[in-house]
Formats: C-alpha cells, sequence, structure tokens
C-alpha cells in the first residue's frame, strides 16, 4: 500500500554546482567561452585531417575518432549546464536524464578504449616501423576503431538499462549538475547493491585494464627507444607519444580520484566532473595542435585556402 500511494518519478531536478550562488554570471560566461572553443577546436582537427591527404595515416584516423568523441562528450552536460545556470532550467525529463547516462558512460568507455587503441598504434609505428602499414592497414584500423565504438554501447546500454529499471518513486532532486549513476541511484525505492556493484566494478574494470594495456606499450616503446642508435630517432619517438601520453593523463588522473575515493566531498568531485566534461574534449585538440607540426601546418594551409 506504501508504494501505491507514492507518485512515480517522470522528471528529474538537477541541484547543479555546490556552493556557486551569486557567481552564476561569471560561470555560465566561462562554461560558455569554453563550450565554443571546443566545438570550434574539435571541429578544425577534423577539417584540417579530411582537407590534408597528407594527414590520412591511422594515428590521424584515430584522432579524427577523439574529436568526434569530444564533440559528443562535451555536448552531453555542457548545454543543459548553461541553461541551469543563465535560465535556472533544472527540470529534466526521465528521457533526458536517461540519455545522459547512456551517452555520458557510451563516450567515456569509448573515449578510454580508443587512448589503449592509440598507444597500440604507437607501439607498432615504433617498435615495428618497417612492418607498420602492413600491420595497421585501414581494415585492421577500421575494426579497431568500430569495435571501440560497438563494445562501448554494449557497456552503456547495460549500465542505463540497470539503472532505469530500478523504481523512482521518491525524490526527484539529483545532486549534481547531470544525470550520472550513482547520483541517480540514490534516489530509487528499491536495493541498489546489485547496480553499484556493477557499475564500480564495470567502471574501474574497463579503465584500469586500458590504462595497464597504455603502461604496456609504453614500457615496450621506452625498451625500444633506448635501444635506438640515432639520438634523432629516439627524439622524434618520443615527442610522438607526448601528445597522446599527456591526453592520457589527462583522462585517467580525474578517473582515478573520481572512482576510487568514494569519500570525496561532492563539492570536490563536482569540480572534478567538471574538469573532465567541460576542460579535457577542449585540452586534447589545443594539445594535439600545439604539438604536432603536420596538423599546425594543415591548420595554415586550410587558413591560406
Amino acid at each position: 500500500m506504501e508504494m501505491e500511494n507514492r507518485t512515480v518519478v517522470a522528471e528529474f531536478i538537477l541541484l547543479g554546482i555546490p556552493n556557486t550562488k551569486g557567481l552564476e554570471n561569471i560561470l555560465f560566461a566561462t562554461f560558455l567561452a569554453l563550450y565554443l572553443c571546443t566545438l570550434l577546436s574539435n571541429l578544425l582537427i577534423l577539417l584540417a585531417v579530411l582537407a590534408d591527404s597528407r594527414l590520412h595515416t591511422p594515428m590521424y584516423f584515430f584522432l579524427c575518432n577523439l574529436a568526434i568523441i569530444d564533440l559528443g562528450y562535451s555536448s552531453i552536460s555542457t548545454p543543459k549546464l548553461l541553461a541551469n545556470l543563465w535560465a535556472k532550467s533544472r527540470t529534466i525529463s526521465l528521457g533526458g536524464c536517461t540519455s545522459q547516462v547512456f551517452f555520458y558512460h557510451f563516450l567515456g568507455s569509448t573515449e578510454c578504449l580508443l587512448y589503449t587503441v592509440m598507444a597500440y598504434d604507437r607501439y607498432v609505428a615504433i617498435c615495428h616501423p618497417l612492418r607498420y602499414l602492413v600491420i595497421m592497414n585501414w581494415r585492421v584500423c577500421t575494426l579497431l576503431a568500430a569495435g571501440t565504438w560497438v563494445t562501448s554501447s554494449f557497456h552503456a546500454t547495460i549500465l542505463t538499462s540497470l539503472t532505469f529499471t530500478l523504481p523512482y518513486c521518491g525524490s526527484n532532486e539529483v545532486d549534481s549538475f547531470l544525470c550520472d549513476i550513482f547520483p541517480v541511484v540514490k534516489l530509487a525505492c528499491a536495493d541498489t547493491y546489485v547496480i553499484e556493484t556493477v557499475t564500480f566494478t564495470n567502471t574501474g574494470m574497463v579503465p584500469t585494464t586500458c590504462f595497464l594495456l597504455i603502461l604496456m606499450s609504453y614500457i615496450r616503446i621506452g625498451a625500444s627507444v633506448v635501444r635506438m642508435h640515432s639520438a634523432e630517432h629516439g627524439r622524434k619517438a618520443v615527442s610522438t607519444c607526448a601528445s597522446h601520453l599527456t591526453v592520457v593523463c589527462f583522462f585517467f588522473g580525474p578517473c582515478a580520484l573520481l572512482y576510487t575515493q568514494p569519500s570525496m566531498s561532492n563539492e570536490l568531485a563536482t569540480r572534478i566532473q567538471i574538469f573532465c566534461d567541460v576542460v579535457t574534449p577542449l585540452l586534447n585538440p589545443l594539445v594535439y595542435t600545439l604539438r604536432n607540426k603536420d596538423v599546425k601546418a594543415a591548420l595554415r594551409k586550410m587558413k591560406r585556402g
């Protein structure tokens, strides 16, 4: 009888960023500028690679995939966050909340797997340079890229299905600026042990496995660089890997803090999540552009054209 008297939740209220009263306009302008720069920089990367035939190589093919992920990832929560800050539009429908959870984990998992594929690409390029184009042919590259997207779609579908098959019939206030699994399942009026266990296992297992594979690739790369007789070749190899290592640190560092420190304060966790969702998608193209002479040359060529 108690369950029958409860109203089933049809929408959620996103409480937003904690302790920001009076700063809404400043935060709106800052996040809007970051979002527009993210869209512009990632679109420029895509256009530069597509326009310059010299960049039609496996490394830049994967970079295009990363740019597409960043375009989507930054658009999951930022528009709603901007609406929240500007118009106090905090309500999100059940369908909208479901979409946020799905795409957040779909694109996050895809990015994680893609970094692993990119590390393997760098390993083959440096440790097996003469066989690089044979091993990393277009069929292999396409299968690897497609595999990251398909695998992540299954991963996100399972997590989202487990989250929203739970009954929501109590409070509808999500203590976050976006719908994510842990803030949402706190509102469920049923036992959440299974979904919390599955989510913690999956969100911990996937990044940890990927990180270990990336680490193994770079151990092999490091050993190969040490054995190089030419200092010039060694410097080129290190330079080639530096951009990838930088974005890997931007991705896995905050993830490790968020998912290994459950007792972290909500305010600190929100700041880290904002860095992941708003700042990192902008840093990725900047890192690859600023450190990559081929991309800079392609952008200059586009400007002249």
